[in-house]
């Protein structure tokens, strides 16, 4: 495939991201629709350029044609991943993010806006005890400190053609978010509810830290969502599941008590930047404030569902303080029943009652963590 093949059809992508389609749906959607972009090799140099010129898309020419803006993208992606110094951090402030996050954010860290300018990083998480005999099967995998069965992978095989995947040995699953289902540390034979579960990635890994033993009900409001959820846990031999329609509201999808309740609710998804980076541009202070309403909701609707006991734990995906410490203050604010529960970061022995995964820490998605407990 050609380099000039690549660049019109990335220009092609770009232009239906700038026209309202989000940039990794029009990938999708471009790339499926187009014959000649079927191999994997092609399929991925066509993504690297899209995300590249929405990394850098504040430092390219705009009277430029696509294709060539996209080459300049590639062309500073290519110099700073030799020399991240080659860019100054006044200007990585300055152009790297929106001007309006500094205003929602108690800091923003110099090596964060370092790290949101980087090419991702690829994380799978193999079932519970096998991470170091899924290392030895498949090559280009690099262990997490976290933990063992989470894996960096650096090759370029297509992992879902794997045999090993198709068998359910392992997930696709940023690292970030294995740390949610660690701290949540659900145990065989209790009940839990997954209330925002969307395609299922943290109920797959709470059924795996649970043994495949107790119950975990699956909720979602999308039922192409749920449905999903349900392949996918066909094909990890997961089977210790209900999955339930629930749209958020006070009409719940059980009357069950819960040993634990995770509540990975919709946010602004600031965390994910460096993988999605044309999210940066499109995401809006208004749409933060009205996601902390749906995240103090959500944590109000399923606090009663507890048992004597059990644990509620919030996690968002995003890095603004109206989305994560505000609304886990005013939450425990509101629940004097619930107390501040430590949970794990990116350091296992450290405990605090509310926790910062930093992408420039973790090599990985940004995240915040919060739990409590029921008296």
């Amino acid at each position: 495939m050609s380099d000039s093949a690549i660049l019109d059809q990335a220009a092609r992508v770009v232009g239906l991201a700038i026209a309202g389609t989000p940039a990794d749906q029009a990938l999708r959607e471009s790339l499926t629709a187009d014959r000649h972009f079927t191999a994997p090799a092609a399929r991925r140099a066509v993504s690297r350029a899209v995300f590249a010129y929405f990394r850098w898309w504040r430092w390219l020419a705009p009277k430029d044609s696509l294709q060539k803006q996209l080459a300049a993208a590639l062309d500073l992606q290519e110099r700073f991943n030799r020399d991240p110094a080659s860019v100054k951090p006044q200007a990585l402030a300055a152009l790297g993010v929106p001007d309006w996050l500094k205003d929602e954010m108690d800091a923003i860290p110099p090596a964060l806006l370092v790290q949101l300018q980087q090419e991702p990083v690829l994380w799978i998480r193999a079932k519970a005890g096998t991470g170091v005999e899924l290392a030895r099967r498949l090559s280009h995998l690099v262990p997490a400190p976290q933990s063992a069965d989470a894996l960096r992978y650096a090759g370029t095989t297509d992992l879902y053609r794997t045999k090993e995947f198709q068998a359910g040995a392992f997930e696709i699953q940023d690292l970030a978010s294995q740390l949610v289902g660690l701290a949540c540390a659900p145990q065989p034979g209790e009940t839990w509810w997954d209330a925002c579960a969307g395609e299922g990635g943290k109920m797959l890994h709470l059924s795996d830290l649970m043994g495949n033993k107790g119950l975990i009900w699956a909720s979602d409001r999308s039922a192409r969502r749920l449905a999903k959820l349900k392949e996918r846990a066909a094909r990890a031999r997961v089977f210790n599941f209900r999955a339930a329609s629930w749209d958020g509201g006070p009409r719940l999808p059980t009357k069950t008590r819960f040993d634990g309740i995770l509540v990975d609710a919709p946010c602004s998804g600031i965390g994910t930047w460096q993988r999605n980076p044309h999210a940066r541009w499109t995401t809006q202070p208004a749409d933060v404030h009205e996601l902390a309403a749906v995240q103090r909701k959500l944590l109000d609707q399923v606090a009663g569902s507890l048992q004597p006991g059990g644990r509620l734990v919030y996690a968002v995906c995003t890095l603004t303080r109206a989305e994560t410490t505000a609304v886990a203050d005013a939450f425990t604010t509101a629940h004097p029943e619930l107390d501040r529960l430590p949970v794990s970061g990116a350091q296992p022995s450290a405990l605090s009652p509310q926790h910062f995964l930093w992408p420039h820490e973790l090599n990985a998605n940004g995240m915040f963590i919060a739990a409590w407990k029921k008296r």
